[in-house]
């Protein structure tokens, strides 16, 4: 029955890789709800901060508690099926310490820009040789990806 199960988990995965990346082919400059500002194709790839939108996520040193419970929620409904919160391995990577791992803007642009961040992110193609399953993109909106962000942070001790 476990067998099966995992069967059907990755095979719900790799049907989710199908899914579509957001993007804009006008070359408009565009703002997030954060109040990051980017203006498509003028920036060289940064392996710090990823490829997206995200550019300079100012973060409290205390946790928002309420935001966290809400990326709580989001993680149970798109992210834990395939994401332990411990150092563990399932379809894709623990996210024990990723805060420490990886800087805020890193973490949102991989969340929100999934597809490009798996083509050209070098940390990002070394996990995708292990776990050998691409994440498919959830086609999450910038509050939901920065609800997880704090959730994460939750999960690595920040109080």
């Amino acid at each position: 029955m476990k067998k099966l199960f995992l069967i059907f988990s990755i095979a719900l995965v790799v049907a989710g890789c199908a899914g579509g990346g957001n993007s804009d082919s006008n070359g408009s400059t565009e703002q997030s709800a954060a109040g990051e500002t980017k203006t498509p194709g003028t920036e060289a790839y940064d392996p710090n901060r990823g490829e997206g939108k995200f550019t300079d996520l100012k973060i409290s040193d205390k946790l928002d508690a309420e935001m966290a419970v809400r990326g709580e929620k989001v993680a149970d409904l798109k992210c834990t099926s395939c994401h332990k919160l411990t150092n563990e391995k399932l379809v894709g990577p623990g996210w024990a310490g990723v805060t420490k791992r990886h800087k805020p803007e890193w973490i949102m642009n991989f969340i929100t820009n999934t597809d490009a961040m798996i083509d050209k992110d070098p940390k990002v193609q070394t996990m995708l040789e292990i776990c050998m399953v691409r994440m498919p993109n959830q086609n999450l909106s910038d509050g939901d990806a920065r609800d997880i962000l704090e959730f994460l942070r939750k999960n690595d001790g920040v109080k």
